[in-house]
Parts: structure tokens; sequence; C-alpha cells
């Protein structure tokens, strides 16, 4: 379900063509059959119904793929917050075991950078891999530290380390948060069905071909922003990790 959700594009063109040719068929199924005024005014009441129906739903599904968008900014503004925190922290240790921490923590940050930037899965997988192993040497230095000395200063540094552990599992839980797979499905069905009554009411009408673009260009609009939000490594709009970067420049430079 969610393969062709990652490609925005390709939504909007078959949600376009589709709704436009359920348009048709309800025009054809309806062409040569008369509605007295009483029929066409009951029949309109159902039709403004669907339509106000539909629009509910598509503003819900907007609704909640705004909400996830933001959700992931949050959670990388407080990934870039625990990573530099720890960075500190990191004087809490001996030397030794604190130059070894930061070393590991700028790596650890390049990693997470690629995250938010990668588009080809297996690149993905890679960097995920190399994420796995730099976290696990991460908390090795530090329960090195916390066993030599276990004192309360050492576990202000171990506290950190575990918040920037489990921003990483808040992200990418984040990340993988999509609009469920009912929602769409009730979006699709309900916009076929008001299609369908849009091209069935239609009257004789030289503009009709070109009156039954309207609905479904817009339809097939909002199905493409909805994706495009809920889509975190496609389309065009995405969370740049502005907050990852700054930090990475500063932990970088000199």
């Amino acid at each position: 379900m969610y393969d062709i959700l990652n490609y925005p594009l390709v939504l909007f063109g078959l949600s376009f063509l589709t709704l436009w040719l359920v348009t048709r068929l309800g025009a054809v199924i309806r062409k040569g059959r008369l509605m007295d005024q009483n029929i066409r005014d009951d029949f309109g009441t159902i039709l403004a119904t669907t339509l106000t129906l539909s629009s509910l739903i598509i503003g819900f599904s907007f609704s909640m793929a705004i909400n996830r968008y933001e959700q992931r900014k949050t959670f990388e503004e407080a990934e870039a917050n625990a990573i530099g925190t720890e960075y500190v922290r990191a004087d809490l240790l001996t030397p030794e075991d604190a130059a070894t921490v930061r070393s590991l923590l700028r790596q650890y940050l390049d990693q997470r950078l690629s995250y938010y930037t990668v588009r080809n899965v297996r690149q993905l997988g890679q960097i995920e891999a190399r994420t796995m192993q730099l976290q696990n040497d991460l908390w090795t230095a530090i329960r090195r530290s916390a066993s030599t000395q276990p004192t309360p200063i050492v576990a202000l540094a171990v506290a950190g380390m575990n918040d920037v552990l489990n921003s990483q599992g808040y992200t990418d839980a984040a990340w993988r948060n999509r609009i469920p797979a009912g929602a769409w499905f009730l979006m699709a069905a309900i916009s076929f069905i008001t299609q369908y009554l849009v091209g069935y009411g239609a009257r004789n009408s030289k503009l009709e071909g070109a009156l039954f673009r309207v609905l479904p260009f817009v339809l097939s609009i909002s199905f493409l922003l909805i994706a495009d939000i809920d889509s975190p490594r496609s389309g065009l709009i995405h969370v740049r990790p502005l907050n990852l970067t700054i930090l990475a420049e500063a932990l970088h430079s000199p």
C-alpha cells in the first residue's frame, strides 16, 4: 500500500486518471435517463452530503499528516539537543574516555545527518547498521567509565548517553508513523463515489468534458499534498536536519 504513497507524483497522476474515468462512467450510465425535478432535488442533497463527507475526511487526513511532520521535526531537535548535551557531559569522564566518547559522538552525528538526507534504501540500511554499531561502542565506553567511577557525577554522563540512544529510537518510530492504510482506502472510496455521483447527475453541456476534470484535479492535488507530507523520504517536503547540521558544524570546527 505504501509503495505508491512513496511516489506522490505517481499517486497524483493515477488518482486524476481514475477519478476522471469514474466521473465519465457515471455520465455514460446516466446518458439517456432524465430526472424529474423532485428526484434531482433529492439527488442534489445526496451529492452535497457526499462532497461534505469527502472534504472532512481529506481535511482530517491532512491534519494527521501535518501532525506527523511536526512530530518528526520535534524529534530532530530533541536528538540534536541530546547529542550536544552528552558531548559537553563527556568532561565528567576520565580524559581518555572523554576523548573516545567525543570521537564516537562526532561519527554518530554524521550518521544521523545521513539518515535524514539519504533516499536510497540500500544506503539507508548501511547507515542504520553503522548507527547501531556506534551506539554499542558509545554504550561500551560510557559503561566502562561508570564501572571504574560509580559516582553521581559520572551518572549524569550515563543518563545523557541514555537520552542520546532513546532520541534515535523516537526519531525512527516517528519516521515510520504514517497515515493508516484504512484512511487512504476510505478517502479513495468516498472520492470514487463522489465522482460517480457528479458524473451521473451532470446535465448535458458542451463544457461537460472540461468540468469533469476540475474536481478530480482538485482531489488529486489534495492526495498529492497529503502523501508528500506523510512520506519522509520522497516528494518535495522533507524534514531538514537544521539543528543537527548546526551541531555538526560546531563539533567539527577547530
